[in-house]
């Protein structure tokens, strides 16, 4: 039998990690649990991936994924934040994922175990023409659509630790994720489409005009899924 919480290694994923403006803010903060609050602006983090092959991993099988999450504010909405090191500047706002969409029953559990909310659903990242073709699906229609400008990795290296926020026994614990991933350049996005507004994730979509925070393609993203 499967341990669902153990640590779990992904290399060379393709990925796409974007941060946005939400159109309904409210919404937003209603999608987090009691305890926690949103950064200022209540911007939400997509990242959607593509593992290949099971050689990719440490434990998983071939998979993909799509998560939505909101980023958290600093001290006064993150209680894990309160015992936070002060010279610990390295790791990034924390996020609470609201959502997650994946193709892998096992990665379902895995996720589970860490207390982020998993449903069935396929991501397919497509390049051509060097445009990016990024599309997520539950139920067996499309759900979630972007159109991203993509060029190539170069030198840059991104590296370091994505900050999670986890509920365990109803406590909120801070987990870390360490990452390598090799953005592309150019990089420049040129539609999100939320395409279901009876789907829960249409709380999370973002506000028009589209007002882009953050983000990077990597055909080469490497990170540690710490699960539960």
């Amino acid at each position: 039998m499967p341990d669902h919480a153990a640590a779990q290694l992904v290399v060379q994923s393709r990925m796409l990690q974007l941060g946005w403006l939400p159109a309904d803010p409210a919404a937003v903060a209603a999608a987090l649990p009691a305890g926690l609050h949103a950064a200022p602006g209540h911007p939400v983090v997509l990242t959607q991936y593509v593992v290949d092959d099971d050689a990719q991993t440490s434990g998983f099988e071939a998979y993909s994924v799509t998560g939505l999450g909101v980023a958290l504010a600093g001290p006064d909405g993150h209680p894990a934040d309160r015992d936070r090191p002060a010279h610990d500047t390295a790791d990034e706002p924390a996020r609470w994922w609201a959502w997650q969409l994946t193709s892998s029953p096992r990665v379902r559990d895995h996720t589970a175990a860490s207390g982020v909310p998993a449903r069935p659903g396929h991501t397919r990242l497509t390049v051509t023409g060097g445009t990016l073709l990024a599309v997520t699906e539950a139920d067996g229609a499309p759900l979630i659509r972007l159109r991203v400008r993509v060029g190539d990795p170069g030198h840059t290296v991104l590296r370091g630790r994505e900050r999670q926020v986890a509920l365990r026994d109803g406590r909120a614990h801070d987990v870390r994720h360490p990452y390598v991933v090799e953005p592309v350049s150019p990089f420049e996005v040129e539609s999100v489409e939320f395409l279901r507004p009876e789907h829960p994730v249409w709380a999370l979509r973002p506000a028009n005009p589209l007002t882009i925070l953050h983000g990077f393609y990597s055909p080469r993203a490497s990170f540690a899924h710490l699960g539960g």
